[in-house]
């Protein structure tokens, strides 16, 4: 029978590519190590490794230490959640949440959450929103909050939110001075400064945005680290109007109506997967 412990083994063996570095690691000897591979190779049938040395896998064992990785990450993911919530004195709620939420939505949500349940840990990613499908998905998460575009077929989740995209940019910015002589409230105005690219560029509906994405040479995924950018006149980004409401500063937000474009926030959850109560109550402050 092939146990973790062997895949743990062989998948620092493999990695070190010498019995000796990793019994280092493993604080264990190397015969004792030598004995474990053994018995998986005796389990698994094929040779794992293409000499005594260890330091060079065989085709086969290639394979298998792709497999081995994932068993044990998989379990030490598990044990860490295990331990988290042997730690926490109420329970463990995990959120993923696309980055503009940590600004405008969930401050007021925690605060009401702790008022609940103030002995409840919270564990918040601020990540895209592949990653939070992803998150979610792989049980890395129990609520994630993403970022669509308004009108997605995406038929998954609860809207919780809908706010218009706009052009941040700095108070005595050329944006700002181009929009006093009279300029109209446009895309085209991405043109007048360094374009900051983030996520949100691919919710707009205007080639325009699309070509000022496509050229910019800076991504920032960060909406504090985006908002700092601008304020230091680095450049100008597209974020939606509710991260901009709650900085004070010499920051401006214009709405461009060539096309107007709206990004909705929805909420998810695993359907497979059962909240737990304390998780259930956060869900259901989220709204």
């Amino acid at each position: 029978m092939i146990r973790l412990e062997m895949m743990r083994v062989f998948k620092v063996v493999a990695q070190a590519r010498s019995l000796q570095k990793a019994a280092e690691v493993l604080h264990r000897t190397p015969s004792a190590l030598s004995m474990t591979l053994s018995q998986l190779q005796e389990e698994v049938g094929a040779p794992l490794f293409e000499t005594d040395r260890k330091n060079r896998l065989t085709p086969f064992g290639a394979r298998v230490l792709e497999e081995a990785t994932r068993a044990v990450s998989t379990f030490d993911r598990s044990a860490a959640t295990i331990q988290r919530y042997a730690t926490a004195t109420a329970g463990l709620v995990r959120i993923a949440a696309v980055p503009s939420t940590t600004i405008g939505l969930l401050p007021a949500v925690i605060t009401q959450f702790h008022q609940k349940l103030p002995d409840v840990r919270l564990e918040i990613s601020d990540v895209n929103t592949e990653d939070i499908f992803r998150r979610i998905r792989s049980d890395e998460a129990d609520i994630g909050i993403v970022s669509t575009a308004a009108g997605s077929t995406l038929q998954t989740g609860e809207v919780i939110g809908r706010h218009a995209l706009g052009i941040v940019h700095h108070a005595d910015g050329p944006i700002a001075k181009a929009l006093q002589a009279g300029a109209l409230p446009s895309w085209d105005l991405l043109a007048l400064e360094t374009v900051i690219d983030n996520s949100l560029f691919q919710l707009t509906s205007s080639t325009t945005v699309e070509h000022f994405r496509l050229i910019s040479t800076i991504e920032v995924r960060n909406t504090t680290a985006l908002l700092a950018f601008v304020e230091n006149r680095m450049g100008v980004t597209i974020l939606p109007e509710n991260t901009v409401q709650v900085r004070q500063g010499p920051l401006r937000f214009t709405v461009p109506t060539d096309p107007a474009s709206w990004r909705e926030l929805r909420k998810i959850r695993n359907p497979d997967r059962r909240l737990s109560p304390a998780g259930a109550v956060l869900w259901d402050l989220i709204h």
